[in-house]
């Protein structure tokens, strides 16, 4: 990902320092040491938000979140710090983004609008709904509807990187899971959420499915994605977009049946 800055004391001693004895400056070198992180993070982060998100903003509230990270990792467990880190620094930057209500009711209500939509459809048919199909649920043109995913894209940047659970390092995409501190019903429910999200994502179509591999597995930001399949960004927006919004639905309604059970 990024190397960060070589300390003075190696990446254990540092650990050791801070975890056992309580040394300050053992964990001021931890943060300065893991800080390429928070750059990493929220730069991913800021592709797609409103230009009037600052980045710094972004920044500050990561560090917050490597420094809760940094509080709470147990370094003896084996785990990797940054993988752990990455999501606690992205959980601050959403809260941070929260709090801020950077996004208007009127696109929360057009993205949920949507995410039930293809739900419903998608119940009904058990297949990939067409932008045809649901133009007409929405009663909208095909242009209005497309419209409408290129005005919600900010809100889906961050849906599958929300934590499943508070206080927790959790995610829909990706479950990064204590072996140990798992009981019978979180096994349960961890299957069901693995479920939904193979079956949600067999049901995007092949674009969809490329786009969601190359920004949550490989990485790449939405301008290298258009570039790579030759579309454009606002192309590969609205793609994400559609592809964030069935999955939501899909989980949503997995969520609602175990709550019933």
């Amino acid at each position: 990902m990024i190397e960060p800055k070589t300390p003075h004391l190696s990446n254990i001693e540092m650990w050791q320092e801070w975890k056992e004895n309580g040394n300050i400056d053992a964990k001021k070198q931890l943060i300065e040491h893991y800080l390429p992180l928070v750059d990493y993070v929220s730069n991913r982060m800021a592709i797609g938000l409103p230009k009037n998100v600052s980045k710094d903003d972004l920044a500050s509230n990561g560090v917050m979140g490597l420094i809760d990270a940094i509080e709470k990792f147990d370094y003896q467990r084996g785990l990797q710090f940054e993988t752990y880190a990455s999501w606690r620094i992205r959980g601050a930057i959403i809260d941070g983004l929260r709090q801020g209500d950077w996004v208007p009711r009127s696109i929360r209500e057009k993205s949920k609008r949507i995410e039930e939509a293809y739900q419903i459809l998608e119940q009904k048919y058990l297949r990939s709904v067409s932008d045809t199909e649901m133009s007409e649920y929405l009663n909208v043109t095909e242009k209005e509807f497309l419209h409408m995913l290129q005005e919600i894209a900010i809100t889906t940047v961050c849906s599958l990187e929300d934590p499943i659970r508070e206080e927790e390092s959790e995610t829909r995409l990706t479950l990064l899971v204590d072996e140990k501190a798992k009981n019978p019903d979180y096994k349960i429910q961890e299957f069901y959420i693995k479920n939904a999200l193979v079956k949600g994502i067999e049901r995007l179509t092949e674009k969809e499915r490329i786009v969601v591999s190359l920004f949550y597995y490989e990485e790449l930001s939405l301008s290298e994605i258009a570039e790579v399949m030759s579309l454009s960004p606002s192309r590969i927006s609205q793609l994400h977009s559609k592809a964030i919004l069935r999955l939501r639905g899909t989980l949503s309604k997995h969520k609602d049946q175990l709550m019933e059970k």
